[in-house]
């Protein structure tokens, strides 16, 4: 494919695994910015090695990261692709984004891309994991991210159209290290499940409407229903509907293993560790140990091994 003038925007800890055939998919982009949250092993040599401008910055959080990287970095242009290094953009839908770019009539500010997930090897096209769309592909100076914990998504100002060709999440890493990162997920889950239920939720998200797009729709139940089940209750029934009711059990071996995992495992999780701080903490005290429990997450961020950057 020819040149692209788009500015491909990846952060990174540790993935020396995925971050080859990520750059791989994006040969065709203008520039491609690393922003690496001082990894331990080969990402910014490799990352380097195939083109890639590579900045170091300590990590504060996922939306922090991205937004100071759009705020920071010498962006040549003027549309801004995000992914993670487990993410890959297949030639179909590369030359969707020059169509788009170059024909934006409508002068929409981002575009929502619809993500294919694999696991085990296998596609999951069930199980409520497909469609899945991200707005990853935008004007940058006309969004943002949103400063959440986890699930940031980007907000823009101004409407938004839809890419047909999906793009693919395939991380390369051991289970172990999902593992590991869903626990570290879960604590951050944590932290937002009380933010959201003891102080009101975060400023400047997205917009919460049962009718609205699909981030807006899952963002409603999440606030207005799931943290409102009984919390030994919500993966019960998390499995079930993904599952049994969404079809999960139609993608096979590959699905079971990661509706286990997902559905039930770390949603569990979750809960038990909400469970867990609601017993340890009294509510009147919950303010500040939101902020320790930032603070501590970021110290544990840097010495973990595990994918941080996804």
């Amino acid at each position: 494919m020819g040149y692209i003038p788009v500015s491909v925007l990846i952060l990174t800890y540790n993935e020396e695994a995925n971050i080859a055939r990520c750059l791989e998919s994006v040969r065709w982009a203008g520039e491609v910015f690393l922003v690496d949250s001082l990894s331990s092993d080969r990402t910014q040599g490799i990352a380097g090695g195939m083109g890639a401008r590579v900045y170091s910055h300590p990590f504060e959080g996922y939306a922090e990261q991205r937004n100071w990287a759009l705020e920071n970095l010498p962006f040549s242009h003027d549309w801004v692709l995000m992914l993670d290094a487990d993410e890959r953009i297949p030639q179909a839908l590369a030359e969707e984004i020059s169509q788009a770019i170059a024909d934006n009539r409508r002068d929409h500010a981002g575009y929502y891309m619809n993500r294919r997930f694999f696991f085990l090897g296998r596609w999951l096209k069930h199980g409520g994991l497909y469609p899945t769309w991200l707005l990853q592909l935008f004007r940058r100076d006309r969004a943002r991210v949103e400063n959440r914990p986890l699930n940031e998504h980007v907000v823009p100002e101004g409407s938004s159209g839809y890419l047909s060709q999906p793009f693919d999440h395939q991380d390369r890493r051991p289970l172990s290290d999902w593992i590991s990162k869903h626990n570290h997920y879960a604590d951050l889950e944590t932290e937002q499940f009380l933010q959201e239920s003891i102080q009101g939720g975060y400023q400047d998200s997205i917009e919460v409407r049962l009718w609205g797009n699909q981030p807006e729709r899952k963002r409603w139940i999440k606030l207005k229903v799931w943290n409102r089940l009984p919390l030994l209750l919500r993966p019960f029934l998390f499995f079930f509907r993904n599952y049994f009711l969404k079809g999960g059990f139609l993608d096979g071996g590959p699905g079971f293993i990661y509706h286990v995992l997902w559905s039930f495992w770390y949603q569990f999780l979750v809960s038990a560790k909400i469970i867990e701080r609601r017993k340890m903490f009294p509510s009147e005290a919950m303010g500040s140990l939101l902020k320790a429990s930032a603070r501590t997450s970021l110290t544990c961020e840097q010495s973990e091994q595990s994918k941080l950057g996804a």
